[in-house]
């Protein structure tokens, strides 16, 4: 498998973050009933990335563009019962695939 180098995977990194701060109509909760993760996975992965750099808040509000909760309150609408459950199956499918990936036998 190709190895991305480590400049263009920041490139492509700060395109994303760039993406999601335009499309403040699409919401976390619909992130991670597609895709199995949102802007708040996105800023713990950074903050754990920075080996204590950046705590939690700091680096959400670097994924953000702003602070979490100014966010929320200015962009963020009530999730749907529907949400919910996609997020809630999404996040379990997320926990099974990890487990696959640490069981050696069920790797093709």
């Amino acid at each position: 498998m190709p190895q991305i180098d480590d400049r263009l995977a920041a490139a492509a990194f700060h395109r994303l973050l760039e993406h999601l701060r335009l499309r403040t109509d699409v919401q976390n909760v619909d992130l991670m009933g597609l895709a199995g993760f949102c802007r708040n996975c996105l800023g713990d992965w950074v903050s754990e990335a920075s080996d204590g750099a950046l705590d939690r808040d700091q680096a959400r509000e670097a994924v953000y563009g702003m602070p979490q909760a100014a966010w929320k309150a200015r962009y963020q609408s009530d999730a749907t019962p529907e949400q919910l459950a996609k997020m809630e199956a999404s996040l379990a499918l997320n926990a099974r695939l990890r487990e696959d990936l640490s069981d050696p036998t069920e790797r093709v």
